[in-house]
């Protein structure tokens, strides 16, 4: 299903500066936005590996403490200090984390 998506009270310098990258592409406005959005998605893969490299993580990391933002380990540790424990009944149940690997080593 094709979408639709608008943007709303564009700056009449930038609207002017895309025109004249679409007259020099030889695309009409709609077809230059539609390539800069193709390009910017076919980049984000390389800039998703960026975040997993320790200085962006840790930026990553200062950013969602500033937004008052915790991590897993930080909540699951607020919960056990407050005596929570998981229920019985899940003891000895593999983890998520087990099945994926053991899904993905099978193949």
């Amino acid at each position: 299903m094709n979408v639709n998506l608008s943007i709303k009270e564009v700056p009449d310098v930038l609207a002017q500066r895309l025109r004249a990258r679409a007259e020099r592409h030889h695309r009409s406005l709609q077809g230059e936005l539609m390539a800069i959005i193709e390009q910017a998605v076919a980049e984000e893969p390389a800039a998703m590996g960026q975040a997993f490299k320790p200085a962006a993580a840790a930026q990553t990391a200062q950013t969602a403490q500033q937004q008052g933002w915790k991590t897993v380990e930080q909540l699951m540790a607020e919960r056990r200090a407050s005596g929570w424990q998981p229920h019985p009944s899940l003891t000895g149940l593999p983890l998520a984390v087990d099945i994926i690997r053991a899904d993905r080593d099978s193949r």
